[in-house]
């Protein structure tokens, strides 16, 4: 097998839905017996009180979870499915398995918009 660069991964990542890049992450985790967040904490150092408080003022990533699928499940399913580029089954489990997070990681834009377009659907949502 020949081995991939650095931009090739990158450009397999991209095509990557959120929750397939989680599930992915998870994986990795596992396979290689580390944690993606204790690596973050290698590269930025021993963190003081200081450096802990601007994390704090301004978030900027936002997660959409799925609290409840209302009386129009299958408008909601059509919805997550649009949202997430799932297939039929995955987009209905998630719903099914509601609470459940159906976008990770995305700008306060971006997470407007899901939770409208899921309200619209009549599902219940809350933005973390």
């Amino acid at each position: 097998m020949a081995k991939l660069t650095q931009d090739e991964l990158l450009a397999q990542f991209e095509g990557m839905t959120l929750i397939e890049l989680s599930e992915f992450v998870k994986a990795f985790e596992e396979k290689f017996d580390v944690t993606a967040a204790a690596a973050a904490v290698a590269v930025a150092g021993p963190a003081g009180p200081a450096a802990a408080a601007p994390a704090e003022e301004e978030k900027d990533e936002f997660d959409v979870i799925l609290t409840g699928a209302g009386d129009k499940k299958i408008q909601v399913i059509k919805v997550v499915r649009e949202l997430t580029s799932l297939g039929l089954k995955e987009a209905k489990d998630l719903v099914d398995g509601a609470p459940k997070p159906v976008v990770e990681k995305v700008n306060k834009e971006a997470a407007d918009k899901a939770k409208e377009a899921l309200e619209g659907a009549g599902a219940s949502v809350e933005v973390k």
